[in-house]
């Protein structure tokens, strides 16, 4: 690695990197190789995409169940009012 060679300091200076980041990716690349710094950020946002997908179908059907609800009180509603004229008449 270049940056052992170089020194940490000198070497995060050269690629414009942070030593808490250097310290962080070396520590993936320890534990898990290459695979360890793999860009995980597409992951995570397909997985946050899917999720809220999810949440939004499951709020369409709950508003569609709700519209449906109300649209059947106002008919017992109607028929209701209806049947309450006819007794006054």
């Amino acid at each position: 690695m270049d940056i052992q060679r170089l020194g940490v300091v000198v070497g995060c200076r050269k690629y414009n990197l942070s030593k808490s980041i250097y310290y962080r990716w070396l520590d993936r690349y320890n534990a898990l190789g290459l695979e360890g710094l793999e860009d995980r950020r597409g992951k995570n946002l397909d997985a946050q995409v899917k999720r809220l997908e999810k949440e939004n179908r499951m709020l369409k059907e709950l508003l569609a169940e709700k519209e449906l609800e109300s649209r059947m009180k106002d008919e017992l509603l109607k028929k209701k009012f209806a049947q309450w004229n006819k007794k006054e008449k």
